[in-house]
């Protein structure tokens, strides 16, 4: 077995080495950073899920380097290059993708051009190269105060802005055409929404990177959604399962020093399947009583 990888797993159950590296001031930003994004992916994600813009979020999110990465060349925040990238992409994925049967066409199209400028502009910085590959795998403990302050009110503008569109926004997208019907501006939501996902998506690279975004915002919507069909109790178990996804990811990475995004990704993924395995054995008892009956 690899040193490195044995090194890890031995140090995995350190919970001392995590409890004293819990006394600094970067890890304990890095938790914050990571209880607030929770909650954002968590709010937003059952949306994404029942608007079938999985694919959406990934490009958009994959566009929030192109954005991050401009701003790394042209020497601003790299936050907010971020945001401003995956805004841009998701606000074109709305306007050019509004038919079903093109959306993944112009998201691939667009996708493409963008991270083809991203290797471009990373090409062209003149830096370290870590500095590049952290904006794909992610780097929570390089967050930082203005980082927070950033993640903090980004969070609280989308969280407000989803409260105040959530019963019309919800109700065009489980029927658009009858929401439609009904005057709800069903195209001005989706764009607004689109906005909604180009932030939460920019604010997810800092902690899973943007490869791995999807994690957070959809693996556990994903899973809520396999044992509840409630609109709320299905957003309180998305925010709970982000939630341990984005902390324990970093509480377990603590001590034997491996990527956040290794835990992160796994804890999303083991919730889906227990998720999926409780769904599929709800239905089949469903089944069976409906059969007798």
């Amino acid at each position: 077995m690899n040193d490195k990888l044995s090194d890890a797993l031995s140090n995995l159950l350190d919970w001392q080495t995590t409890v004293n590296l819990l006394h600094y001031d970067f890890v304990q930003q890095a938790l914050l950073a990571a209880a607030i994004l929770g909650l954002l992916a968590g709010a937003i994600g059952p949306l994404i899920i029942s608007r079938q813009m999985s694919f959406a979020v990934h490009g958009t999110s994959e566009l929030s380097l192109t954005g991050a990465s401009a701003a790394l060349l042209a020497g601003i925040s790299v936050g907010l290059g971020a945001i401003i990238g995956s805004v841009v992409a998701a606000v074109l994925f709305a306007l050019l993708g509004s038919k079903a049967r093109e959306r993944d066409s112009v998201i691939g199209v667009i996708m493409s051009f963008g991270l083809g400028l991203s290797v471009l502009f990373m090409w062209l910085y003149p830096g370290r190269t870590g500095t590049s590959f952290s904006l794909l795998v992610g780097q929570i403990v390089g967050v930082g105060n203005s980082g927070l302050q950033l993640l903090l009110v980004c969070a609280v503008i989308v969280l407000a802005v989803l409260v105040l569109v959530y019963r019309p926004l919800l109700f065009a997208s489980t029927d658009p055409d009858v929401a439609r019907a009904r005057g709800v501006p069903v195209r001005g939501l989706a764009l607004v929404f689109a906005v909604l996902v180009g932030v939460a998506a920019a604010l997810g690279v800092q902690i899973v990177g943007a490869l791995l975004v999807l994690s957070l915002l959809i693996t556990p919507a994903a899973a809520a959604a396999r044992v509840t069909s409630s609109p709320l109790k299905n957003t309180l178990l998305s925010i709970l399962f982000a939630e341990l996804a984005a902390v324990g990811g970093i509480l377990l990475s603590l001590a034997p020093g491996v990527p956040v995004s290794t835990f992160v990704t796994t804890i999303s993924f083991v919730i889906y399947l227990v998720c999926r395995a409780i769904g599929s054995r709800r239905r089949a008892n469903s089944g069976r009583i409906t059969v007798t009956a």
